[in-house]
């Protein structure tokens, strides 16, 4: 097992296209630039209902980053 250190952001992906879909924006959307993203987790899901059907869903994720290492 490597020596890495590893940092944790949060953020909040959303879509109306349903929870897989806000999770690829957040992860896309942060990799942009955030380096060495390595994991997520999933930790708040929540959604808007209009009509009585769920119109647009929101998903905070926990993002795993490893930071570079100094030599």
């Amino acid at each position: 097992m490597s020596d890495n250190v590893y940092g944790i952001t949060h953020v909040v992906g959303s879509s109306a296209d349903g929870m897989s879909q806000a999770i690829e924006n957040a992860v896309s959307t942060a990799a942009k630039t955030v380096k060495n993203l390595e994991w997520f987790e999933v930790s708040e899901t929540r959604g808007h209902i209009e009509g009585g059907k769920v119109a647009h869903y929101q998903v905070v994720l926990k993002l795993g980053f490893r930071y570079e290492a100094k030599h």
